[in-house]
């Protein structure tokens, strides 16, 4: 693996451990795409930091728990500036 995506895993999991938010704020604040991030997340990071990784793991179940509230609240958000 390149060095350069070596250090962009590394930062995202530091961000996402430090911030506890979501893959696509994590992909916005680095300028890549959702899916990358994802990527970078649950497939390049164990291979770099197993430690890391089962943090990460964590948060991300913790997203995937409250996906559809998060949903809901955007809806509602959505509705309430009309």
């Amino acid at each position: 693996m390149k060095e350069y995506i070596c250090e962009r895993v590394l930062d995202i999991a530091d961000y996402l451990i430090r911030h506890k938010c979501t893959v696509r704020t994590v992909a916005d604040v680095f300028c890549v795409s959702k899916s990358t991030a994802h990527k970078d997340l649950s497939e390049r990071l164990p291979q770099i930091d197993k430690q890391r990784y089962r943090r990460i793991c964590d948060i991300l179940t913790d997203n995937w728990n409250v996906r559809y509230l998060r949903g809901g609240e955007a809806t509602k958000h959505k509705y309430m500036q009309k």
